[in-house]
């Protein structure tokens, strides 16, 4: 040491802080970039649903209700006959995020007479993978058959986060 109570090898210490310091750096960052992008899909999804009138809406959740029933009854369907919960159809399951999830699962205008709490449980119950890919996946044709499944799970998790960030107890 020399008697400054500092390592005889400075630049190694120099070194690990400068790396924890860039790792701290960029995970603030990423944190920052996150919430921009969920600020400009709520923005996105909010100037969407605005387009949509009341009774579009209404119709639209009809629609998706038709749908449910259909897809308990009927067979060979594709990534467009499924009700996704958001407002305008996803392309890829990509698309499908927490706040667009959000924005249809808790609008005020929901037909469903249930609380928001209750809604994203039946929600849930529509999209596990326990009941869906039991039940509905195997209805869907071979070729679309992985994109669902994997549109499914982002619902699912997309759900289970607004489960957990709104109503842990």
């Amino acid at each position: 040491l020399n008697g400054l109570g500092t390592s005889p090898h400075p630049s190694m210490l120099d070194e690990a802080e400068w790396t924890r310091r860039q790792e701290e750096r960029a995970r603030k960052q990423q944190e920052q970039f996150k919430r921009e992008q969920e600020r400009l899909d709520r923005e996105r999804e909010t100037k969407a649903s605005k387009i949509l009138s009341v009774d579009d809406l209404i119709r639209l959740y009809d629609n998706h209700e038709q749908k449910w029933q259909t897809l308990k009854t009927g067979d060979g369907f594709g990534w467009d006959s499924f009700p996704w919960p958001m407002f305008k159809r996803p392309s890829e399951p990509e698309d499908i995020t927490t706040t667009l999830v959000s924005a249809y699962v808790l609008s005020p205008h929901s037909p469903s007479p249930k609380g928001p709490k209750d809604r994203i449980k039946d929600q849930i119950k529509r999209w596990h993978p326990d009941r869906f890919e039991t039940k509905i996946l195997p209805k869907v044709v071979e070729e679309d058959r992985e994109k669902v499944k994997s549109g499914a799970g982002w619902v699912v998790r997309s759900l289970n986060e607004l489960l957990s960030r709104n109503y842990d107890d």
